[in-house]
């Protein structure tokens, strides 16, 4: 096994893991609604290994994607600890958090979410602008390129396929170079034909950079790709499948 998981306080493990790259510590997420308080996550500990991909699977409403969003600092764990490169992003405001996102991680979500005013040159050009890169339009053009949308750089969104739009943000998500690459549902919205060609270039532009990728997914033959797959439901961690037993 190449990591620990269990929905008790985490263990620390000998070896690779001593120092993964992503651990949350009995993590948790409440939120308070008209109904009352509702239980998103309950007591999730997890470490994840430099490198590695692992698949978060599990039926609608399972915590799946919360739990990327934990993982992202996208939101704010109510209970527990959670750190990404030995940082406690439990402890940061949401500037920190923003920095160390730039800095760090890729996120791409089912909906794609392209500033729609502009180009696609522009879009994945614009994390590196932020990160103060001088070159950020040439490597912008050489993400594209890598995704082969190099041809459509001058294109709005809107002119652009699904299928291409999602390249698109994949192309957005990797060229800062992240250590840390998130995918909520990244095929969910295409057809088969799309759907498999994402997946190519996600492990593609993950083998090419070395990140490690965590993705939630409920296509099977994504999973089957992954080094890990954790099986999620009713906000738990019901069990963990090697890669053989992934479908």
């Amino acid at each position: 096994m190449r990591g620990h998981v269990s929905n008790d306080t985490a263990s620390k493990t000998t070896g690779p893991m001593s120092d993964p790259v992503l651990s949350l510590y009995d993590a948790s997420l409440s939120l308070n609604g008209n109904a009352g308080r509702v239980d998103i996550l309950r007591g999730i500990s997890l470490d994840v290994a430099r490198g590695e991909t692992l698949g978060l699977i599990g039926p609608s409403g399972s915590g799946k994607s919360s739990l990327l969003m934990l993982m992202g600092g996208l939101e704010q764990a109510t209970g527990g600890r959670i750190s990404a490169l030995g940082n406690d992003l439990t402890a940061m405001d949401e500037d920190a958090l923003a920095r160390f996102r730039r800095d760090h991680m890729g996120v791409v979500f089912q909906s794609f979410h392209l500033i729609p005013t502009m180009t696609a040159l522009e879009n994945v050009a614009t994390p590196l602008e932020l990160a103060g890169k001088r070159d950020a339009y040439r490597r912008a053009m050489e993400e594209l390129e890598a995704v082969d949308l190099g041809h459509r750089a001058d294109h709005y969104p809107a002119q652009l396929s699904g299928g291409e739009q999602q390249r698109v943000a994949l192309a957005r998500a990797s060229a800062p170079r992240p250590d840390i690459l998130l995918a909520d549902e990244p095929t969910g919205n295409l057809d088969e034909s799309n759907g498999a060609a994402i997946m190519d270039l996600l492990f593609g532009l993950r083998d090419r950079h070395g990140a490690t990728l965590v993705m939630v997914t409920h296509a099977p033959e994504l999973a089957e790709r992954c080094d890990r797959v954790i099986r999620l439901r009713d906000g738990q961690l019901e069990r963990e499948l090697e890669h053989a037993a992934a479908e």
